[in-house]
């Protein structure tokens, strides 16, 4: 395809093929949609086949379903803290967003007591959002740089799920009076649902459903079931894939699959203890997990129910195959060609889209090789 070159922002639209790559099953070319990203973090589709894209810097972009970058941010945004790991992060539209028009942002926010993750809503119209509300912030917040989370995810019965990390300080994902290290399930408005495991029990937090989650950087839905699926960074060694589950400890830090960074000392008290929750599949090493979606389309039919995870560490794609639940294979893919992936998505069109979380990031998409 031929590309057209805008000279006020140094970019280029539309797509085109970027590489040829056998895999086991499909062979694919890797298509470039949109350049000159500032370290992209997460895309969402909307219904005109327009992608909203977050920067990392705090910026929420529109990339026509052309390939073209508006120019001009979308404005109406929540005050945005850039901090160490922290900025813009997750976007996601409402289940009935051509009805609301509800855009979803996760984001790191300063306030009292230094920075924590939150989450806003605002009405899309044109390049602004509208009517925007915060729906939840992490308390207490503090000062690191480190561990922000984020993700957002709709469940079936339209349970908003938010995934944090642990802010750099492991004890926190252990206190049931702290959000950090936990998955916060809320209705669509920010209201706790009556039923979340730790309502009314003294000294918890209502908003928590799951604890004890190092850095959850993916979330996604199982297509068949509903469940929702996560990622967590572990220390060195110990990325973890979790099924959370209502008022369930996932271990962090008081049982790891990782070690120390530098050292290799051991963390907490070893791998395993009662009351505490495996994870369904681990890395050791640490690929450095962010991004994953279920492949559901018709695209790749090989791949259809295996899992994708980009991995931030490797610049690769890792495809798990699945059985009654578990994982059975894994495939790497795309080593040495993109780069940093930080989002993975399947689009409505069946094709799986990827964000490189680069200075000059690109939004990309794998598509069946004539």
């Amino acid at each position: 395809m031929k590309s057209v070159f805008i000279t006020c922002l140094g970019l280029f639209a539309p797509a085109f093929a970027l590489a040829a790559l056998q895999t086991e099953q499909h062979r694919i070319d890797v298509e470039v949609i949109a350049r000159g990203l500032k370290n992209p973090w997460s895309v969402a589709f909307l219904p005109d086949g327009g992608y909203l894209v977050t920067e990392r810097p705090g910026r929420l972009r529109l990339v026509e379903a052309d390939g073209t970058l508006v120019g001009q941010p979308i404005a109406g945004l929540p005050a945005i803290k850039a901090h160490g790991q922290g900025g813009l992060m997750d976007v996601v539209l409402h289940p009935e967003f051509k009805k609301n028009r509800w855009v979803y942002l996760s984001y790191a926010e300063a306030g009292r007591g230094g920075v924590g993750t939150a989450v806003a809503r605002g009405r899309l119209d044109g390049l602004r959002l509208r009517d925007t509300e915060v729906l939840f912030r992490l308390t207490p917040k503090s000062s690191n740089g480190r561990h922000f989370g984020s993700r957002l995810v709709f469940d079936q019965q339209g349970y908003l799920y938010i995934t944090l990390g642990d802010r750099g300080d492991r004890p926190r994902a252990q206190d049931l009076g702290d959000h950090a290290g936990s998955v916060i399930r809320l209705h669509d408005d920010g209201r706790i649902p009556e039923d979340n495991p730790f309502v009314g029990r003294r000294g918890a937090l209502p908003e928590i459903y799951s604890y004890g989650h190092r850095n959850i950087q993916g979330a996604t839905l199982e297509p068949v079931s509903g469940r929702l699926w996560t990622h967590e960074h572990g220390p060195q060694g110990g990325d973890e894939i979790n099924l959370p589950e209502p008022g369930v400890n996932y271990g962090w830090p008081v049982i790891t699959y990782g070690v120390n960074y530098g050292i290799g000392t051991s963390i907490g008290e070893g791998t395993e203890k009662p009351g505490m929750a495996q994870p369904l599949y681990y890395w050791v090493p640490s690929i450095a997990p962010s991004g994953m979606s279920f492949y559901t389309g018709d695209a790749f039919p090989e791949w259809r129910g295996d899992l994708f995870v980009g991995s931030l560490k490797f610049g690769l794609l890792v495809r798990l195959s699945l059985e009654n639940g578990r994982v059975a294979h894994e495939e790497r893919l795309l080593q040495d060609t993109l780069g940093r992936i930080r989002d993975v998505r399947q689009g409505p069109d069946g094709l799986i889209y990827l964000l490189t979380d680069a200075g000059d990031g690109q939004l990309v998409r794998l598509v069946p090789a004539d």
